[in-house]
């Protein structure tokens, strides 16, 4: 048996320049978000741009969340079956939440579509009626001394 520094290397993951590496790639990952984040705040809140750079955020978090499973977790180097009992979980909670978030929405419009009695507060605009203080005063009846008689 040999046990040389590249034996172990090879045996443990790639050793420090590996780590090194991974470490680069999630900074630059991290400065590109944040630049597109700043940069993003100083858009129109209506944009399709805006949505793009969002969508590209979400594309960054997805990949930093990648090397630092394989890497800091060291899923890369597991077995392909214990990848997959945490990969089809993980997609199925996502596609749960998804699929709830859309049917409660669903049932809030079809709710406020079928019985207008049980609109929601939300989406019920009220005018604020605007009184000035002046007028207040004069509305306001005076109050009478009643005299008591003896």
């Amino acid at each position: 048996m040999e046990h040389t520094i590249a034996a172990h290397e090879e045996h443990s993951g790639g050793g420090v320049k590996e780590i090194v590496k991974v470490t680069i790639i999630l900074s630059v990952l991290t400065v590109v978000e944040l630049a597109l984040g700043f940069w993003m705040m100083s858009m129109p809140l209506e944009s399709g741009l805006r949505l793009a750079v969002k969508g590209a955020i979400v594309i960054l978090m997805l990949a930093k969340a990648f090397y630092i499973v394989g890497y800091f977790m060291h899923l890369k180097h597991e077995v392909k079956n214990l990848i997959m009992t945490i990969v089809v979980p993980l997609c199925l909670f996502i596609w749960f939440i998804i699929a709830f978030l859309y049917d409660g929405n669903s049932f809030k419009n079809l709710r406020n579509t079928y019985d207008p009695y049980k609109k929601e507060m939300s989406t019920i605009k009220v005018e604020k009626k605007e009184v000035k203080h002046e007028e207040k005063k004069t509305e306001a009846a005076p109050v009478e001394e009643k005299k008591v008689v003896e």
